[in-house]
């Protein structure tokens, strides 16, 4: 089963402790994988599923440690990764810093703690979308909204900040956006997620080829029109309006025989 929720290896031998982390995660909407006892098993986890961010005990029992997983799975794949450790001697933190950790936290971890921990380590990997060098019209509205929502990108999929915490969307789940005022709607087949950013301005963050502006409050995945006519296009049973001045480039995504 798929889920757009940020998904978590939790890689710690202590079982209370590890329980306690999942809890802590579950109750904040994330999901868990794992948790892994050992390297290895962790290493298991990492192939077979598609783990946003790494959340890692450095004293593990096995012939890995927390640090040499970490660096195992980082061979495979870039996350982010956050240390766990009951011990802050400063030879482990210098071989720690070596994979260049998103964070390192100490034990027991916090539910207030772990929750900046992961949004700073999103926030620190993820690349920033880019702000335009030069806006329209309402620049000073539309640079103040990009101040305060946040789009991370991942390759092929989005994260959107959604009630506390950040949600993976692929970008090609994305069915079409829709404008109101300085609002706009992302809709996908089975969520909303409302930004408090112009159509312009979140065309311009997601940076996607495959949306296309229709309207002067729509724009649509091209790849998802079931239909069209001079006046209207029909995207996953919805219908939005097809203006005058956008059905030019509508058009051009299309190859006439």
């Amino acid at each position: 089963m798929t889920t757009n929720r940020v998904q978590i290896l939790i890689v710690e031998d202590e079982a209370v402790l590890a329980l306690d982390l999942s809890d802590m995660l579950e109750a904040e909407g994330y999901t868990v994988i794992g948790p892994a006892r050992t390297g290895r098993r962790a290493l298991e986890l990492f192939e077979q599923h598609p783990v946003d961010l790494l959340l890692c005990d450095i004293h593990i029992q096995g012939e890995l440690d927390g640090i040499e997983t970490a660096r195992a799975v980082l061979a495979q794949r870039a996350v982010p990764v956050i240390y766990l450790t009951a011990l802050g001697d400063k030879d482990t933190l210098d071989r720690a810093l070596q994979t260049t950790p998103a964070a390192y936290m100490t034990k027991p971890a916090t539910p207030t703690g772990l929750r900046a921990a992961i949004e700073l380590a999103l926030h620190t990997f993820a690349r920033q979308l880019p702000v335009p060098a030069v806006l329209p019209a309402a620049a000073p509205a539309e640079r103040e909204s990009l101040s305060r929502e946040s789009i991370l990108q991942l390759d092929d999929h989005v994260f959107i900040k959604y009630n506390h915490q950040f949600v993976r969307i692929p970008l090609c789940d994305i069915l079409l956006l829709e404008a109101d005022n300085t609002y706009t709607t992302l809709v996908t087949p089975t969520r909303k997620y409302a930004l408090r950013l112009t159509l312009t301005a979140m065309l311009e963050r997601l940076q996607f080829p495959q949306l296309v502006r229709v309207h002067r409050s729509h724009a649509v995945n091209i790849q998802r029109v079931e239909s069209f006519s001079e006046t209207e296009a029909t995207v996953a049973g919805q219908l939005v309006p097809l203006g005058r001045q956008y059905k030019e480039a509508f058009l051009q995504h299309f190859q006439f025989r």
